[in-house]
């Protein structure tokens, strides 16, 4: 919580100094990353730790998105748009865009993700492959100092899922291009201007099925030309994924070690696999 309440002053004292009125700062999510409603000035702020950010790509991206057309939140108009840094936070300062719907509908979504593909297809940014978050989440289960509590036959049947899921999906062969990287349901505004995308720092190159792995099931079946197998293995990769990062000493997300252990008993259950957000509405439920 101490943590938190330095963001957020750090986050107020950032627009404060931009003539931007903010009395109030309302949490929206806190995982990693903290994201903020700024108040009467009404800004979306995005702050996170100095160097566990890459806000200039993301600033960039998002701006060059917006040129090609996307579905992307805008960047604050009345400030420049670059990376406030105060007390050792980084600060993003966005439009606020007021939520119109609880949901975005399953549709409307994938309409907007498809639109969100092409318009990536147009942007020339240099960018990691997929592979390299996969060697991320490795990383962090072959070492028990970042992985402290991760159990040894856990670990070693985790490390051994995820690099037998590199194989068999690069084996695939498909072509891959510029994804969001986790376009879940979080990260989907439903705004008055329809469905718009936040949160870039993720953006990676891979096949499309690796962004559609991170929806819910209902967004892919209005999704034109996936490849179901390939969708499968990714949905399972992303579940790994996940799984090792929840047992990353200093992991933020909220109630994560059950949301780890969820992954691991999915992972050892099979097929088929579920959407991420199925998985959330599970545990929110208790089951």
């Amino acid at each position: 919580m101490t943590d938190v309440r330095r963001a957020i002053q750090a986050a107020t004292a950032v627009a404060a100094s931009l003539h931007l009125p903010a009395h109030e700062a309302i949490v929206l999510h806190n995982s990693n990353k903290l994201a903020l409603r700024l108040t009467p000035c009404d800004v979306f702020a995005r702050v996170a730790p100095v160097g566990q950010e890459v806000a200039r790509f993301e600033i960039e991206l998002a701006q060059r998105l917006a040129e090609v057309g996307s579905p992307v939140c805008p960047l604050e108009p009345r400030v420049e748009p670059r990376m406030y840094t105060r007390d050792g936070f980084a600060v993003t300062l966005w439009t606020y865009c007021e939520p119109v719907a609880p949901r975005v509908s399953p549709a409307d979504y994938a309409t907007a993700l498809r639109r969100l593909h092409v318009g990536m297809r147009e942007v020339d940014v240099p960018s990691p492959m997929f592979t390299d978050r996969i060697t991320e989440a490795e990383d962090v289960v072959a070492d028990p100092q970042r992985s402290p509590e991760l159990r040894p036959a856990d670990r070693a049947f985790l490390g051994d899922r995820l690099a037998t899921l590199r194989g068999s999906i690069a084996g695939r062969g498909a072509g891959v291009q510029l994804l969001h990287g986790e376009p879940h349901p979080g990260n989907v505004l439903s705004t008055g201007n329809g469905p718009l995308f936040i949160d870039f720092e993720t953006c990676c190159r891979g096949p499309v099925e690796f962004d559609l792995a991170h929806v819910p099931e209902a967004v892919c079946a209005h999704y034109p030309g996936v490849d179901h197998g390939l969708l499968d293995e990714c949905r399972q990769l992303v579940i790994a994924m996940i799984a090792a990062w929840r047992w990353e000493l200093g992991d933020q997300f909220p109630h994560g070690r059950r949301f780890g252990e969820e992954c691991l008993r999915l992972l050892r259950e099979g097929p088929p696999w579920p959407a991420l957000d199925t998985i959330t509405e599970r545990l929110a439920l208790g089951r």
